[in-house]
């Protein structure tokens, strides 16, 4: 009996110091409950997560607990209680966090619960309204937007300008050319007429 104890105790400190490992390696976590979800489900919302530079990984309770306690990461202990998977990132977790609620609109059984992010925890509530903060590529894109906004106007001004003053400068070329030849042929004309005398 004792010898299997020391097996299962094994295998516990083994499986917390995996799930230590494995956060170590991002900075930010939010956590959610799968309970109701299909397979497939999660293996999209994998993929969902993925391409935003995420994971996404099912743990066992204690487990995490024990690990992010070691790992001095506090409170979030009540977020690791009923079927959890936590998302895992180390950049634009609001990103993150859209993917999740954005998802869980069409899979309802996905319930984001709170999250550990910037070192700072934030229940639903709080992560839910980060989640609508636009993310860094979505900030770059309105900047250069409001910057590319007005250059454009100018260009499109200016452009306007030089096709109206190259109409009107056609126009009043059109006009001088005909005059050109009508001045030419009466120096001519006054030539010819003191040789007729």
């Amino acid at each position: 009996m004792a010898m299997m104890a020391k097996k299962v105790q094994s295998a516990k400190t083994a499986a917390i110091e995996e799930a230590k490992k494995t956060f170590a390696e991002y900075k930010d976590f939010i956590f959610a409950d799968y309970r109701g979800m299909t397979v497939e489900q999660i293996s999209n919302l994998r993929k969902k997560l993925r391409e935003q530079n995420a994971v996404l990984k099912v743990v066992k309770n204690n487990f995490a607990r024990i690990a992010f306690e070691d790992m001095k990461i506090d409170n979030v202990a009540d977020y690791l209680k009923g079927p959890t998977v936590v998302a895992m990132s180390n950049e634009e977790s609001n990103v993150v966090a859209k993917v999740l609620f954005d998802f869980a609109k069409d899979a309802p059984t996905l319930s984001v619960k709170g999250a550990f992010v910037d070192k700072a925890v934030l229940d639903a509530a709080k992560i839910e309204e980060y989640s609508k903060v636009p993310g860094k590529k979505e900030l770059i894109a309105m900047l250069m937007s409001a910057i590319n906004g007005p250059a454009r106007q100018l260009a499109a001004t200016i452009k306007a300008y030089a096709e109206k003053k190259e109409a009107e400068g056609g126009a009043s070329a059109a006009p001088a050319a005909e005059a050109a030849p009508a001045a030419e042929a009466a120096p001519a004309e006054s030539a010819e007429a003191p040789a007729a005398e």
